[in-house]
C-alpha cells in the first residue's frame, strides 16, 4: 500500500480540522455524563446528534432496553437508560464498517472531577478526554474527511454511540450484536496507551450480584433464632476468592459486601458483588460452573441465595481475523510514520461484543492517553489528528480494497 493523492487529500482534511477536533472534546468533557446521570447523558446526546447531522448520513436515536440492578438492601430494581445514537451512510454498499463508541463516563454527577485543564507537560487532564469523548471526536473527524474520498461509494458505515458501556452495556448489547453480525470490519474508539500501543487479545468479563437473605433476631436474647446473612456472605466470598489460581488466566474479584444493620441485630440481608475475568470460552464455562456450584446451597441453615448477573462480555482472542486486521492496521500506520504495536488486555469493551457477533475489529483507535477512570485521566493533544488520520486512511484502504474487508469477515466466520 501507499498513500495516493486522494488519500492525501483526506489526510489534509483531517489536519485542517485539528482545532475543532481537540476543542469540541474539551467542551464535551466538561458536561458530566456519568452512566447514571440522565440529564448529563441527554445533554451530550443532543450535541452528538447535532454533530452527526453535519455528516451526509441518516441520524436516528434508538431507545435502549431497560435493565435491572440490585440495591445494597437486596431489592431488585428496574433501570432505564438513555438512547443510543445511530448514524448511517450507504447501508447498501458492498463493504460495511461498524464504528462504535460510548458517551457515558465513570464519573457520577456529584464527582469533583468536572473540568478540563492543561498539565505542565501539555497533556489534557479531564473526565472523558481519553475515555472516550476524545475518541468520539476522532471518529467523527475521520468520517467527515473520508466522505471527500472518490471511492467512498464502495463503503458504507454505521456509527453506534451508546450510553452504558462503562456499566457493561446492559442496554446497548443487543444493538452491538445486531451490527456486529451485519458488518465486515469494526472500529471502536477506546483510548490507546500513551505510546499508541493498542489492545490485542482481551479477556471476557462477568458481573455478578448474589443476594443473601437470612433471618433477623436480637443478637443477645435470641441469637440462635437468627440466620446471619453477612456471615453467610463472608463464607461465600471466601469460597469465590479461593477460585483464584485454580485455572490459568481466570480471576475472581469480590468487590463489595453490603447489608446488615445494627450491632445488636442478626443481619437478615447481604449482597455479594463480584467480577470474573476469563481468557477463553472454555474458561468462561469453567467459572460459570464453579460459581453455580458455590451458590447451589447456602453455607448454613436459614439462608436463601439468589444469584443475578453472569458473563456480560465474551473473550476476544487473537484469532486469524484479528491477526490479519492488526497486520493491515500496522501497515496503514507505517504509511503515516506511526508504529503500531499491540498487547493483551484484561480489560473489556464493545470490541468484545462485536467480535462475539462475528465482527473482526480494532477497539483502541481512540486518542493516546492514560490514567482513565481516575481524576488523573489524560490525553495527548497531538494524538487527536494522528489517530483521526489513521482511522481515515484505514477507511480509504478498505474502500479501495487494499484492505480486504470480505476476507477479514470470512476468516472471522470460520472460527465461530
Amino acid at each position: 500500500m501507499r498513500i495516493l493523492q486522494p488519500d492525501q487529500a483526506v489526510l489534509d482534511h483531517v489536519a485542517a480540522a485539528e482545532a475543532t477536533i481537540v476543542g469540541r472534546t474539551i467542551d464535551w468533557a466538561e458536561i458530566n455524563s456519568g452512566s447514571r446521570n440522565t440529564d448529563g447523558l441527554n445533554a451530550v446526546l443532543d450535541i452528538l446528534d447535532a454533530q452527526g447531522r453535519r455528516l451526509p448520513a441518516e441520524v436516528i436515536r434508538i431507545p435502549t432496553q431497560g435493565s435491572t440492578t440490585v440495591g445494597d438492601d437486596g431489592a431488585v430494581q428496574a433501570v432505564a437508560h438513555a438512547d443510543a445514537l445511530r448514524i448511517t451512510a450507504r447501508a447498501s454498499a458492498p463493504i460495511q464498517v461498524v464504528l462504535t463508541g460510548h458517551y457515558d463516563t465513570v464519573f457520577p454527577a456529584d464527582s469533583r472531577f468536572q473540568s478540563v485543564t492543561t498539565r505542565s507537560d501539555g497533556a489534557l487532564n479531564g473526565p472523558g478526554v481519553a475515555d472516550m469523548k476524545g475518541g468520539i471526536s476522532v471518529m467523527l473527524a475521520a468520517l467527515d474527511a473520508f466522505e471527500t474520498h472518490p471511492d467512498r461509494a464502495n463503503l458504507g458505515w454505521t456509527v453506534l454511540l451508546s450510553p452504558d458501556e462503562e456499566i457493561g452495556s446492559p442496554a446497548s448489547a443487543p444493538l452491538l450484536a445486531e451490527l456486529g453480525a451485519a458488518g465486515h470490519v469494526g472500529m471502536t474508539y477506546e483510548p490507546a496507551l500513551a505510546d499508541g500501543t493498542m489492545a490485542g487479545a482481551r479477556k471476557g468479563s462477568g458481573n455478578y450480584h448474589l443476594i443473601v437473605t437470612g433471618r433477623a433476631a436480637h443478637a443477645g436474647r435470641a441469637f440462635h433464632e437468627g440466620a446471619n446473612a453477612i456471615a453467610g456472605a463472608a463464607i461465600i466470598a471466601a469460597a469465590l476468592h479461593a477460585l483464584n489460581g485454580r485455572r490459568e488466566g481466570v480471576t475472581v474479584n469480590v468487590a463489595k459486601i453490603s447489608g446488615g444493620g445494627a450491632l445488636n441485630v442478626v443481619a437478615d440481608n447481604a449482597v455479594v458483588r463480584f467480577n470474573v475475568r476469563v481468557p477463553d470460552a472454555q474458561s468462561a464455562a469453567w467459572i460459570t460452573d464453579a460459581v453455580a456450584e458455590i451458590v447451589a446451597a447456602p453455607p448454613f441453615e436459614g439462608l436463601t441465595l439468589d444469584l443475578h448477573g453472569g458473563m456480560t462480555r465474551a473473550p476476544k482472542p487473537m484469532d486469524a481475523s484479528q491477526t490479519a486486521l492488526f497486520e493491515a492496521v500496522r501497515a496503514t500506520g507505517a504509511l503515516l510514520g506511526q508504529p503500531i504495536a499491540w498487547t493483551p488486555s484484561g480489560g473489556v469493551c464493545e470490541g468484545n461484543n462485536l467480535h462475539a457477533a462475528g465482527l473482526p475489529n480494532i477497539d483502541t483507535l481512540g486518542v493516546r492517553g492514560g490514567d482513565i477512570h481516575s481524576d488523573q485521566e489524560f490525553a495527548w493533544p497531538d494524538s487527536f489528528v494522528e489517530r483521526a488520520q489513521l482511522s481515515a486512511l484505514i477507511l480509504c484502504k478498505l474502500a479501495t480494497g487494499e484492505i480486504d474487508a470480505h476476507e477479514l469477515k470470512r476468516l472471522r466466520l470460520e472460527t465461530m
